[in-house]
């Protein structure tokens, strides 16, 4: 099918190491940031006022009973102004803040679901509301540059009770996209040894006449046979009746998702796409292409689905916006979004840009997710997030990892939001597939593996020679959260762990030596991410098209290859059903904890690999979750009411 790619997209994924700017490498001279004084007191900013919950313990009791078969509310989901009437502010305490920002010179247009206010305003007027000044900074790293506040913003007493967090106050924090992908170095690979091997053991139960076959080439016909999906289709399942939407940084072009499945030969609903622009919308940028993979695989998935595309400015307010609006407008049946950040960069602590150390309480972002989250649970949104990439270790992508002078240790760490409780995390693996690279023997991945590209470094290390790349930590994103406590949905899963004891950031500071930033807490009892997983290795990766990475682009890969395609699957699932699925995770556990692995599971263990800590097992584990699907056999359990 894509006879024209052959050459190119097995020659892709191990350019960008080979050429010693491995992820990790790239970021090792991150350092803080500069002072640069404080910042101009006019200059004109966007804040949102993340408002408190009303009754939130009553809130996930009634979400648990919304996924929960032979209960009176199973199924029951709520609409905007539902919630908004019983868990959201109420009238009189949005009537306060908003005579509160009045009378500082404010205004502020409250969202429908009374969850958030919406304001702008001068950096002067925010410094004073919140009591805390406001410097920008230069990175030593990039020469870009920010502002932030220099101390942890304070809600005012007169409104504490009703606010809970001030997002915007800072444009420091970029989140990142969850897609690797390495230009070529011909040279050091071995097109003949790369081949599929997979075929024989899909559990398809027929080809999708769409999918290439080729590792490094799949299609969004590939996923159907890799993880049983055909069947729906041939029922006549395509997603018809059913919303999935994207939440992203970046703008794209919408002809990118449209030509990819055209190439491809796959019929899809026309004229379904719809852009949202959040607070004026993301940039056409490097981020761009992340946008396209996510529409071109959710809505390849799921070819007859709507798809809104909500994308807003990567900086401030702009993710959390984009999110509370997706979740508002309540039009979308399912979501998903490839774009994350360590989980503990939210700690207000963790001094890497040179601001003063704060409150560690304040975990920002984090709350203002979880409040957002908990909203679409309720109201039977499906929510999908990008595990990572960087493997047990989520710092390392930005970061880099050493022990020379500038460089930052790397403590076990995982992806937020994907950490959320309220949200299911995609975890990555590697399909089967033969290899080998220079001159070096073929090698074979002869079961579906968790992704960790440790294979192929010990691979170069035995072959090519030792130190000649650095791939730590690329692989699927996996771990313990030490911010959100072990959820209810995992208490009785066997393969659940704590954090593990002695993890720190530590930063190797030019004039003061090892500088500790941030002491990760020992054991603690938290949610395990990634909840379930699908095909993520670049090697064994996919096709996308992208107007702004040059057009047609193979080789690729991530955990944002496998959120959106879980986001297309359940819209397949919501047509099938008759209704939307809701909050996922409560739903996989019980299944899996109550039937097992099995011929008629809906998920396949995944018991080889490792995402350079932990290891697959044939269990839940901390590379893969719980394992892949079988989307066929998911489907026949929701619609049994299991």
């Amino acid at each position: 099918m894509f006879a024209h790619l052959h050459r190119t997209s097995l020659s892709l994924s191990l350019g960008l190491l080979l050429a010693g700017l491995s992820a990790g490498a790239m970021a090792a001279s991150a350092v803080p940031a500069v002072d640069a004084g404080v910042a101009p007191a006019n200059q004109t900013v966007q804040v949102t006022l993340v408002l408190k919950l009303r009754n939130q313990a009553a809130l996930e009791d009634y979400i648990k009973q919304t996924v929960t078969p032979g209960n009176a509310n199973y199924q029951r989901f709520l609409t905007t102004s539902q919630f908004a009437a019983q868990y959201g502010a109420s009238n009189d305490d949005i009537a306060r803040v908003q005579s509160f920002l009045k009378q500082h010179g404010l205004s502020g247009q409250v969202l429908p679901s009374h969850l958030a206010i919406h304001t702008s305003g001068t950096l002067s007027q925010f410094s004073s509301l919140f009591q805390t000044s406001i410097h920008n900074y230069v990175s030593r790293q990039n020469g870009g540059s920010f502002h932030k506040p220099v101390s942890a913003p304070q809600i005012p007493s007169a409104i504490a009770d009703v606010v809970s967090v001030a997002s915007g106050l800072s444009n420091e924090r970029t989140y990142r996209s969850h897609h690797v992908s390495t230009p070529a170095f011909a040279s050091l690979n071995n097109a003949k040894a790369k081949t599929n091997a997979l075929a024989a053991t899909s559990t398809g139960s027929s080809s999708n006449p769409t999918a290439s076959g080729v590792p490094g080439e799949y299609t969004v016909g590939d996923v159907a046979n890799f993880y049983d999906i055909n069947p729906l289709y041939k029922r006549g399942v395509v997603g018809k009746g059913s919303t999935v939407a994207i939440v992203t940084l970046s703008n794209f072009y919408p002809s990118d998702a449209t030509t990819y499945w055209s190439d491809i030969g796959l019929a899809t609903k026309p004229n379904r796409i719809t852009q949202v622009h959040v607070d004026g919308g993301g940039a056409i940028d490097d981020g761009s292409g992340e946008t396209s993979i996510d529409v071109e695989q959710s809505g390849g998935v799921a070819p007859y689905a709507n798809i809104l595309v909500y994308d807003a400015p990567n900086a401030g307010n702009g993710y959390v916006d984009a999110f509370a609006q997706a979740v508002s407008d309540n039009i979308a049946d399912s979501i998903s979004t490839s774009w994350g950040e360590p989980e503990i960069y939210n700690f207000a602590a963790l001094n890497v840009d040179g601001a003063s150390d704060t409150d560690t309480s304040d975990a920002g972002d984090l709350r203002a997710f979880h409040e957002i989250l908990l909203e679409a649970a309720v109201q039977g949104q499906s929510v999908f997030a990008a595990a990572g990439d960087s493997g047990a270790y989520d710092t390392v992508r930005s970061l880099g990892a050493g022990t020379a002078v500038g460089d930052y240790t790397a403590p076990l760490t995982v992806d937020s939001p994907a950490s959320d409780p309220y949200i299911t995390a995609a975890g990555g693996t590697t399909t089967p597939y033969s290899y080998a690279f220079g001159s070096g023997p073929t090698e074979s991945i002869t079961q579906e593996s968790v992704w960790g590209w440790d294979y192929i470094q010990n691979y170069f290390d035995t072959y090519i020679g030792p130190n000649v790349v650095d791939l730590f930590s690329v692989g699927g994103g996996g771990g313990v959260s030490v911010y959100w406590h072990t959820p209810f949905y995992q208490a009785f899963t066997n393969g659940v762990r704590t954090s593990e004891a002695k993890q720190s950031l530590v930063y190797n500071d030019p004039s003061a030596g090892p500088t500790t930033l941030l002491k990760l807490p020992s054991h603690f009892v938290g949610r395990n991410v990634p909840d379930v997983s699908l095909n993520a290795d670049p090697e064994t990766g996919y096709i996308f098209v992208s107007t702004f990475d040059g057009g047609l682009n193979a080789g690729e890969g991530g955990t944002s290859f496998v959120a959106p395609q879980l986001n297309g699957i359940t819209a397949l699932l919501r047509q099938s059903t008759g209704h939307r699925i809701g909050l996922w995770n409560p739903q996989i556990y019980a299944i899996q904890n109550i039937f097992g692995y099995g011929r008629f599971s809906a998920f396949n263990s995944v018991r080889a690999g490792d995402n350079w800590f932990y290891n697959g097992a044939p269990r839940y584990n901390q590379g893969a979750g719980i394992g892949t699907l079988d989307v066929n056999n998911l489907d026949a359990f929701l619609r049994s009411g299991f």
